[in-house]
């Protein structure tokens, strides 16, 4: 239910009809919005396909139900199910409840995607083989004759996939919590049960197994997991885990304190990479890497798509694609990172976040701001209350804002996507999102000398 874009919905049709399942996949969108991941699918025989719109009976006349992790517990279709005693999972719990090998999974409100590939990374550095997945995109199912145990899974894990493993207990051997804003209250409706989701993360741990959680967030720290406490940030003195010392890092494991010279080794630039760093660092090596693995795994680490990534430079203009920023806090942490006078796009798809702090962070640390999406009229309303501020637009495309954002920058200036809101109402995900912006930033080109005098 829900084949999706991301790839987990691809990866578990793919997996199931080669155990032998007559699979139906079944989806509101039609298949003109699903024809990347259809075609997927094209070598798969025996597929029966419902697309734009869903069939009453499929839901009671089934063995199994994997669900989207974007499909809301109350959607009545799963009413159908349930009433009917037909078993609900999702891809990530197929996965949890066959993999054989240790986890390793990450969560939080910022930063857990680049904390999870650098975890992956570090680990990959060194011996043996870890796997990376989860809310990254994509699924480990048809990895999973691959896997060993003797290998190690890094996870990526979004509050709706910890909301389902919740329901089987599944407790990771490193638990990772980056930090906690508000986010997706559209599906939570209330920051309490946003963090009662992602504190399955912790809930189900057991005296074996580690929780890594930040320091500098006290709501975070503060949360309970029966297995050993890290922690990552600014040290109290007190804790094991990985500490911040201006650009180096304090490592403080099992009665064992080293220094060592973590901003040497972070590529990416902002004070936050080097959070997601330490954060890294210490899953890592509680999960038995070295600290030459460590190093290694950072230095040849450059950043995820769509995350923070330099796309190019054209007449003194850099361009990033910070498209996954999704939070207002990741557009604050985006902004920051730069030295260079920031000409913003930002906007989107209206999750029922607070947008206060968004307009504030875009008033202090840009020139000049594009406003897009559902959120854009909230966004000039906020930003016209206090009068002054950057120049700014609404616009109406992704298009439009890229046009006017360029035509507003100069050289020396960084052109820079980080809408701070989810894609769904000009797209069907972020990485589309971004593709599009990468696109328009590599065809630009600066208007010629004539054009520009007249």
């Amino acid at each position: 239910m829900g084949l999706g874009t991301f790839g987990g919905g691809v990866g578990a049709t793919r997996f199931l009809a080669g155990c032998g399942a007559r699979v139906i996949v079944t989806d509101l969108r039609d298949e003109a919005a699903l024809a990347v991941s259809r075609q997927q699918l094209d070598d798969v025989p025996g597929i029966t396909w419902r697309l734009g719109g869903h069939c009453e009976e499929d839901f009671r006349e089934t063995d199994l139900v994997v669900v989207n992790p974007a499909v809301p517990a109350e959607s009545p279709w799963l009413r159908v199910a349930r009433e009917a005693g037909v078993e609900l999972t999702s891809e990530m719990n197929l996965f949890w409840q066959l993999n054989p090998a240790p986890v390793i999974a990450v969560t939080g409100s910022n930063g857990k995607s680049t904390t999870t590939a650098m975890i992956h990374a570090m680990l990959s550095a060194g011996t043996g083989r870890a796997w990376l997945g989860g809310n990254l995109g994509g699924s480990l199912l048809g990895e999973l004759e691959r896997i060993s145990p003797h290998d190690r899974i890094v996870l990526e894990l979004s509050s709706f996939q910890l909301e389902d493993l919740d329901r089987i207990q599944a407790a990771p051997d490193v638990a990772v919590v980056t930090n906690l804003s508000p986010n997706h209250l559209d599906r939570h409706k209330t920051l309490a049960a946003y963090r009662e989701a992602k504190q399955s993360i912790l809930r189900w741990q057991t005296p074996g197994q580690s929780a890594v959680l930040c320091l500098d967030d006290p709501d975070v720290w503060h949360w309970q997991s029966r297995g050993q406490r890290l922690g990552f940030g600014i040290d109290d003195g007190q804790a094991s885990g990985v500490f911040l010392e201006g650009d180096k890092a304090r490592v403080r494991i099992e009665g064992v304190t080293r220094e060592v010279p973590l901003g040497d080794w972070v590529q990416l630039p902002g004070h936050h990479n080097l959070l997601n760093a330490a954060a890294a660092a210490c899953a890592a090596l509680v999960a038995g890497a070295k600290l030459d693995d460590v190093q290694r795994g950072l230095q040849g680490f450059t950043g995820l798509p769509h995350r923070l990534q330099r796309v190019t430079e054209i007449d003194g203009r850099t361009f990033f694609n910070d498209s996954l920023a999704t939070t207002p806090e990741s557009v604050e942490v985006a902004v920051t990172a730069f030295r260079r006078p920031v000409v913003l796009l930002a906007g989107g798809y209206d999750k029922q976040l607070p947008l206060d702090g968004l307009a504030e962070t875009i008033r202090q640390n840009v020139k000049a701001v594009a406003l897009m999406g559902q959120t854009a009229g909230d966004l000039q309303r906020l930003l016209g209350q206090s009068g002054g501020g950057p120049d700014r637009s609404v616009c109406d495309s992704l298009e439009d804002a890229f046009d006017w954002a360029v035509e507003r920058s100069e050289p020396g200036d960084t052109v820079l996507l980080s809408p701070g809101c989810a894609s769904y109402d000009w797209f069907t995900s972020f990485r589309e999102r971004g593709e599009a912006f990468e696109e328009l930033a590599r065809d630009w080109r600066p208007p010629t000398t004539a054009h520009r005098v007249a």
